[in-house]
């Protein structure tokens, strides 16, 4: 097990350095740059489409809206309480300020995975409308970048079941151990059976539940941030002060913290940032493709608002209560570093709206991230895969819910680095095809 820990720690070390940090960043940059900034600028168009977007019409599965909610269903999770906690532990509160330029230039990259997405989605034999990264480069590159579209699927199939799976149903199994002292595999379990009862539906029972469980559980969570938040808010200017500061200089050891150097705080910035978003890794863009619409440019107004929310409103949420609670120098770490901090602010309630808002995140995610990598397994192997690898997901969770955490979080950030590159190659080769249709959309508006 040693043997495999350290390969994998070397594979990551080498996927998650400077070299990837620089292609993410730097194609956010290149398409934000191409766009004229256009996701920055049209954040309140992008909410209007979004509200109107419930009861759209055109050819697709679920409701625009209903498509961002299974997306956010799967980028919403233990990235937004655990990720941003493990971030700030290793690379201080300096690493907040890397995820918010990893969100605010992941924007732009969501919008062009989900144009994309819809322009060269197809219909399966089902009448189903299926998508993503491996058919955008099928239909949209030449034939001899097909391998590219293979390698993703490979990779997308198999890292769900790292960040969409196994890493989900352990952080809850933690978190309800410490808070009610339940058993990991009791927990494991119980998920299993419940997200059985969905999962064996398929998309459209999928994006009916994250419809309904998204928006409530993400309001609920950001009030009860924004409640403590109010409380602390004497801190706030200091907890601003560290973010910014740190983000380019040192932070020296301080209590139960260790220090981080610049190069953590933005390594750990980024990948937490991208494992909590998802920009980039081309993941949201399959649920994106089975949206009913008839136009990929407002597809893609909508898709980008799952970075905005996920990131900008809730990532920053929970790493402003660790900072301003003083609990990110007391070296704890992932969901008990988060719960710590509501608990010193709201003592008695605090581990529980963690708790709670945890285990719904996760859950939901559990669900996004099966069609994710059903689709993938869909096509590599065909439609009559899907019923066998819904059964394997499902026995996933109990087993992921009693494994290592620290083993599953670097497989997880692994798979993620893994399946970024061919999805990143893509949206820079087929950039020129998301330039021009936005600019057709703007003409014609």
């Amino acid at each position: 097990m040693q043997l495999l820990t350290d390969l994998i720690t070397t594979l990551n070390g080498i996927v998650w350095g400077p070299l990837m940090l620089i292609l993410i960043l730097g194609t956010g940059l290149y398409l934000m740059y191409g766009l004229s900034l256009m996701p920055l600028r049209r954040i309140g168009y992008s909410f209007k489409l979004l509200w109107q977007g419930r009861k759209a019409k055109g050819e697709g599965d679920i409701a625009p809206f209903n498509a961002l909610m299974t997306s956010l269903s799967a980028t919403i999770g233990t990235g937004n309480i655990a990720g941003v906690a493990t971030a700030i532990f290793l690379g201080g509160p300096g690493a907040l300020f890397w995820m918010w330029c990893t969100a605010l230039v992941g924007m732009a990259t969501k919008y062009a995975e989900a144009v994309l997405a819809v322009k060269y989605r197809e219909v399966d034999n089902k009448g189903m409308h299926i998508g993503g990264p491996m058919f955008y480069i099928k239909n949209g590159l030449k034939p001899h970048w097909a391998w590219l579209g293979t390698c993703f699927a490979v990779f997308g199939a198999l890292a769900g079941f790292g960040i969409g799976n196994t890493i989900q149903a352990n952080s809850v199994a933690d978190v309800m151990h410490d808070t009610f002292a339940i058993p990991h595999i009791v927990t494991g379990v119980v998920i299993a059976v419940l997200a059985a009862l969905v999962l064996l539906g398929g998309i459209k029972r999928i994006a009916s539940v994250a419809g309904k469980l998204v928006p409530l559980m993400a309001i609920t969570y950001v009030l009860a941030g924004l409640v403590i938040l109010t409380m602390n808010i004497e801190m706030l200017p200091n907890a601003f002060s560290l973010i910014f500061t740190h983000a380019f200089t040192p932070i020296a050891a301080t209590g139960g913290f260790a220090g981080a150097a610049v190069w953590a705080a933005i390594r750990f910035g980024v990948a937490r940032g991208i494992f909590s978003n998802e920009a980039g890794l081309g993941s949201a863009p399959i649920a994106h493709a089975a949206a009913r619409t008839n136009s990929p440019v407002k597809q893609g107004h909508i898709a980008m608002l799952g970075t905005f929310i996920d990131t900008i409103i809730l990532c920053s949420i929970t790493g402003l209560v660790i900072i301003t609670s003083g609990a990110w120098s007391l070296g704890e770490t992932g969901a008990s570093l988060s719960s710590a901090a509501f608990e010193t602010s709201l003592p008695g309630y605090g581990s529980f709206i963690v708790t709670f808002g945890l285990s719904v995140f996760a859950f939901t995610t559990i669900l996004g991230w099966s069609f994710y990598s059903e689709k993938c397994v869909e096509y590599l192997f065909g439609e009559e895969a899907i019923k066998s690898f819904r059964w394997l997901w499902i026995f996933a969770v109990p087993v992921g819910a009693t494994a290592n955490l620290d083993f599953m979080w670097l497989v997880a950030d692994t798979l993620n680095a893994l399946m970024a590159l061919p999805n990143l190659v893509a949206l820079i080769l087929l950039s020129p095809v998301v330039f021009q249709l936005t600019r057709e959309h703007v003409i014609n508006r």
